[in-house]
């Protein structure tokens, strides 16, 4: 396993703000790391990455454990943190040029352009890092995280500050790097997550309520899927309410209705077999799935 944490715990006095939670990420895994504000997921990536002490459980990434060997785990790590530290006088050049001293990176002119390149910084790369906006600072941040080619990405809140058009950017790149490389990163745009994801943990109050791939969240998850219906003909509810799938069921209007179900493709079956039983002529029939939103708003206002 690439990273794996167990029954890792933090508190601060009588505070648990992570709570002996386990999990593993493989390599070539992308992994969102979700959770509310002040659920953990800050505290849990600074402990992977060893910049901050765990009060018990333990912490391992590619094999090592982070307690033991702090300096081994940080040569294997990328890390960008939620809250991105840079020198605003150095050059942007320079300032890589200065991470790339500190990781020993033998062909160090090579990697700087090549993350230049790769985060999209050409343009402003001849720039002092205090002059560039939110959006490009955080693309320095990505690059220092990538400069020494390491094999575990840990990155908290990566796109903060970009427009819609840097996002899609740097969205591909998170997915083109987690082809060789672990990644575990946090954020709150949760259509990110959905579009480079497909398992995601989530923790609340430092608790771990979820780790399961998107597709099976959305089926366990107890928000229902909503199924639309239009008929032809018009047709007593009671037909529908009889369907075992249908949680509830709505008439919108005439011929159109809306009903709610924990499984959506019985429920398909089930009204396709009432048409034919019934002699009756489906108009249309579409199914409407969750999204992690729904998933996210479900879990995390559990009490816990």
């Amino acid at each position: 396993m690439s990273i794996e944490v167990k029954n890792l715990l933090k508190q601060y006095g009588e505070q648990k703000a992570v709570n002996s939670i386990s999990f593993k990420v493989d390599k070539g895994e992308i992994v969102g790391f979700l959770g509310p504000n002040g659920a953990g997921k800050s505290t849990t990536m600074k402990i992977i990455t060893g910049y901050l002490q765990q009060t018990g459980g333990e912490a391992w990434v590619c094999g090592i454990n982070v307690a033991e060997q702090p300096l081994e785990t940080k040569k294997k790590i990328g890390y960008l943190p939620e809250l991105n530290a840079l020198y605003y006088d150095m050059y942007v050049r320079e300032y890589l040029g200065f991470v790339a001293e500190v990781h020993q990176v033998t062909n160090s002119k090579t990697k700087i352009e090549e993350v230049v390149a790769l985060t999209g910084l050409t343009v402003e790369s001849k720039k002092k890092i205090g002059q560039l906006s939110k959006g490009y600072k955080q693309r320095v941040g990505l690059a220092a995280a990538l400069i020494h080619d390491p094999e575990v990405l840990i990155l908290d809140e990566p796109t903060s500050g970009l427009d819609p058009n840097q996002i899609i950017e740097i969205r591909e790149v998170i997915k083109k790097q987690g082809k060789d490389k672990t990644v575990l990163f946090s954020s709150h745009i949760l259509q990110e997550v959905e579009a480079i994801c497909d398992r995601v943990i989530i923790i609340n109050k430092g608790n771990l309520v979820a780790d399961d791939k998107l597709s099976n969240l959305r089926k366990t998850s107890s928000v229902a899927n909503l199924i639309r219906v239009s008929f032809r003909e018009d047709l007593d509810q009671q037909l529908l309410n009889n369907l075992t799938a249908a949680k509830t069921v709505t008439k919108l209007d005439a011929n159109n209705w809306q009903l709610t179900t924990d499984d959506s493709d019985q429920l398909r079956k089930q009204i396709m077999e009432l048409s034919l039983q019934h002699n009756l002529n489906i108009v249309s029939l579409q199914s409407e799935n969750q999204s992690l939103e729904d998933v996210f708003r479900t879990l995390t206002q559990k009490v816990q």
